[in-house]
């Protein structure tokens, strides 16, 4: 967890200190914008391709040594001489990401017992939620009052301490690759997996696509202050953590039903924002049932991914992974463009909706796919 922290922290804190970036490297502020593009395509390359090439080293040293390359990628960054140089080390930060991931949970996932995956799966993720509304912050904090070098290397520190407690507390699970590595790539031919990966992605490009927006959406549409939008962020991150835990336990008790009632509410949600999101009250409550049902979904689709790529566990959840950061790159694009084509910022939330019923549409049909199979083994 506290490994995810530390790259979550590194992944998002590079928008806070932005500016200050831009400023002591004399470059201008969209092409410091490009280093959060390096990093998450660092994460989608990075996710098939060094999970594939690393599949037959053990796991502990693994964990070990990716740990150490994100180390050394934000040490790079708070070093850089130049933009190229920084440019690069964030790529480098971003390539490990989603192989850790994959490889923690299904280290994590196999020491649990048999109903708490899921909720397992949440307490990995919880560092991800802590990263976003305690990390970012604190990392930005340090950025604006000593130097924004001084950011990356608390992000280097704290990646240190985790890889101190990991040494001692991960067990030495072998690879449980067997066969070819490159044969493992078969499991993406079954298509309960391609559901999954597609769930993944699609049921989260409609929130995802929100919350890119979410500081003009508070703002121009709810009408609150610019200095009302941390705090908003911190209710969002609360809900987070709420429905990150909620969504654990439902995930554990019924999988796919409580995935697709999770995916129903929050485009109920998202549909009722379009019509009331200029009265403040709600709009600031919504935020947290937002964040709460943005994170529920989490662990019950890691878990899916898992379940159905059982062959190849590892490489599944970090293409997963990889396949959610494409989604959030093509949200972001994608409100940009709802935006200019005159449909108006406030649209966004309707989009999300749309989205995010396609996204219900795959758990359905993955739902009552199950049942047909169960059905058809009796």
């Amino acid at each position: 967890m506290l490994v995810v922290f530390s790259f979550t922290t590194g992944e998002f804190v590079i928008a806070g200190i932005l500016p200050d970036v831009a400023a002591d490297l004399a470059v201008s502020i969209p092409a410091t914008g490009l280093l959060v593009t390096a990093y998450a395509l660092g994460m989608i390359v990075g996710g098939p391709v060094v999970t594939v090439v690393t599949a037959r080293l053990g796991r502990k040293p693994l964990i070990v040594g990716l740990i150490t390359v994100s180390i050394i990628g934000n040490l790079g960054s708070a070093v850089a001489p130049n933009y190229g140089v920084l440019l690069v080390s964030r790529f480098i930060a971003g390539l490990v990401v989603a192989t850790f991931f994959a490889v923690a949970i299904t280290i994590a996932v196999s020491m649990a017992s048999e109903n708490k995956q899921a909720s397992t799966v949440a307490k990995l993720t919880l560092g991800m939620n802590l990263g976003m509304i305690l990390g970012t912050p604190i990392g930005t904090f340090i950025g604006q009052n000593v130097n924004w070098r001084a950011t990356f290397v608390a992000v280097v520190a704290c990646s240190v301490v985790a890889l101190l407690l990991v040494l001692p507390s991960v067990p030495a699970h072998p690879s449980t690759v067997t066969g070819s590595v490159l044969g493992e790539m078969r499991v993406f031919a079954h298509r309960d997996v391609q559901l999954a990966i597609a769930l993944t992605a699609v049921g989260n490009v409609g929130i995802v696509t929100v919350f890119t927006f979410i500081a003009p959406l508070l703002t121009d549409v709810s009408g609150f202050s610019a200095g009302a939008v941390p705090v908003l962020l911190l209710v969002y991150g609360a809900g987070a953590v709420v429905g990150n835990f909620v969504g654990g336990w439902l995930s554990d008790k019924a999988l796919m039903p409580s995935l697709a009632g999770l995916l129903a509410a929050l485009a109920g949600i998202l549909t009722l924002l379009w019509f009331v999101s200029g009265i403040q009250v709600l709009a600031a409550i919504f935020t947290f049932v937002l964040g709460a049902l943005a994170f529920a979904i989490v662990p019950g689709m890691q878990t899916r991914v898992m379940a159905t790529a059982s062959a190849a566990p590892t490489l599944a959840v970090a293409v997963n992974a990889s396949s959610f950061q494409a989604a959030a790159a093509f949200a972001g694009w994608l409100g940009g463009r709802v935006i200019t084509s005159g449909q108006g910022l406030h649209s966004i939330y309707l989009v999300g909706a749309i989205l995010t019923l396609a996204g219900l549409a795959i758990a359905v049909y993955s739902l009552r796919r199950d049942r047909h199979m169960s059905l058809s083994s009796l």
